[in-house]
């Protein structure tokens, strides 16, 4: 053999082990079954004290008490709105649902000064499942979907359009009630008259769902509850089971309609057991705090509590916005306990993203990832929470969450009170630029989360720091905010 051929020899097994070598230390793809299936269950105006562990002494709600025992209990939680479809709208986009122009909830399309009608949930935003879907997940929603005036119509986006693969939903509440509610629709079909309860309904839907689903992907799951959201109707049962503790029946009835919520929980969980479905994050909380008895006449069984805090649904105080919250990790060994990290529904996006490996959206997010909770039970956040609610019941519209502190102020426009508004559009968008922030007050929420005492004047280094921040974030908010134009 002469040395020409030798060296050819000696090369290519130089090539052969060179590229065995590469595929060794070439790191692998994570593969698509470890990414974790995602289930986020989302009660309807429910209170912070309405779980019996964050406080309420009747109804029981075992299967989310495991939950939050045997994985974490946020006491910090916030949504992104008081009120339902612009919290909604947040949870789903990561961004303050401002930016989106979801100022409030979305009624039926009626044509008014302020152009309600064509608020939606715009084509462009990025949501959740859409994102998940782009790293191989299936996705699917039952229940509430209320983001959109023309539900279900060609002229405004779908929930598919967001990236939902499979969707059974309503515009907003359940009707005639919660029981054998005619109003779903399930991927563009009127479905009809569905015998149940409601949240016994969208749990099938899920279950089925799953049952039916083609491949091994892993899936993102909303279920969005419409209790204890009015018209409520619960099983009788239930209900007289709490008459001993109430001789109010409406009372019983709410009482009944959350611990069936929680009853559709244990049903799904047992599932996904069942199935070794051990891999998937729960995460259960609420759109916004607690509706006002008889704020308006169908408004007959709302006795949700609020454990101490202030306000209701429609407040910028903290029993409108702070939420209860659990979550659980299935299959993972993660942070296991109480934590008083200040979280946000707006996270959640972030968190998931980080989670299963896909890209964060190129828009500009206000939330963040709280994978180190779920890791360490250790978060911080780098950005406050800040809630610019234009129809808010109580005067300080306008509210941040820095750290331990709480910040709220009132809208003064050309020396009055900044009227109730529904919506930002080409008509009031010059006068709302205008309003001041003005009559501050300060509360440090760890020692006083009834938001009972104003340290503005006691404590005036703090206040003024604060005070600057909050100028910043509500200037910038205002400057993000979508104006709709007919």
């Amino acid at each position: 053999m002469n040395i020409s051929v030798i060296k050819y020899f000696l090369a290519i097994a130089i090539l052969v082990s060179f590229s065995f070598s590469a595929l060794e230390t070439k790191p692998t793809e994570k593969p698509v079954t470890d990414k974790p299936n995602i289930i986020v269950l989302l009660c309807d105006d429910l209170g912070y004290g309405d779980l019996s562990s964050f406080g309420h002494p009747f109804i029981e709600t075992p299967n989310l008490d495991k939950l939050g025992a045997t994985g974490i209990k946020l006491t910090n939680f916030y949504s992104a709105a008081p009120v339902c479809s612009p919290s909604r709208v947040g949870l789903l986009t990561g961004r303050s649902p401002n930016r989106a122009g979801i100022y409030d909830f979305i009624p039926a399309p009626k044509k008014s000064e302020d152009i309600r009608d064509l608020v939606h949930l715009q084509a462009h935003e990025q949501t959740i499942p859409a994102l998940l879907k782009t790293v191989g997940y299936s996705t699917c929603l039952v229940g509430k979907w209320h983001g959109s005036s023309k539900f279900n119509s060609d002229e405004q986006p779908k929930p598919d359009h967001f990236g939902f693969d499979h969707w059974m939903a309503t515009h907003n509440n359940a009707g005639p009630s919660h029981q054998n509610p005619k109003n779903f629709v399930k991927n563009g079909e009127a479905v009809g008259e569905i015998i149940g309860f409601s949240s016994q309904i969208i749990v099938s839907e899920a279950i089925d769902w799953l049952e039916k689903k083609e491949n091994d992907n892993p899936f993102f799951l909303e279920v969005a509850f419409h209790e204890p959201h009015e018209p409520i109707m619960s099983p009788e049962n239930l209900v007289q089971k709490y008459l001993k503790y109430t001789d109010v029946r409406e009372e019983a009835e709410y009482f009944a309609n959350v611990e069936n919520v929680d009853i559709a929980v244990g049903r799904l969980i047992v599932y996904l057991e069942e199935n070794n479905m051990d891999n998937t994050l729960i995460v259960f909380s609420s759109d916004n705090g607690p509706e006002t008895l008889q704020r308006y006449p169908r408004a007959t069984k709302n006795y949700g509590i609020t454990a101490g805090l202030k306000g209701r649904k429609l407040w910028t105080n903290e029993a409108g916005i702070r939420v209860p919250a659990v979550m659980k990790w299935i299959g993972k060994e993660t942070y296991t306990g109480t934590s008083e990290a200040v979280v946000s529904s707006l996270d959640f996006l972030p968190t998931f993203c980080e989670l299963a490996g896909a890209k964060l959206p190129e828009n500009e997010l206000d939330g963040e990832s709280f994978k180190s909770l779920l890791d360490k039970g250790e978060f911080k956040r780098s950005k406050p929470l800040i809630w610019a609610f234009y129809d808010a019941i109580n005067e300080h519209r306008v509210a941040m969450r820095s750290g331990d502190y709480k910040i709220m102020a009132r809208l003064v426009a050309e020396n009055e009170e900044l009227p109730h508004i529904h919506n930002l559009y080409d008509g009031n968008i010059d006068f709302v630029k205008g309003a001041k922030l003005t009559d501050f007050v300060l509360f440090n929420l760890t020692k006083d989360f009834a938001e009972s005492e104003d340290l503005s004047a006691k404590e005036p280094k703090v206040f003024k720091k604060i005070k600057k921040e909050f100028e910043a974030e509500y200037k910038d908010l205002l400057a993000g905010s979508h104006v709709w134009v007919r």
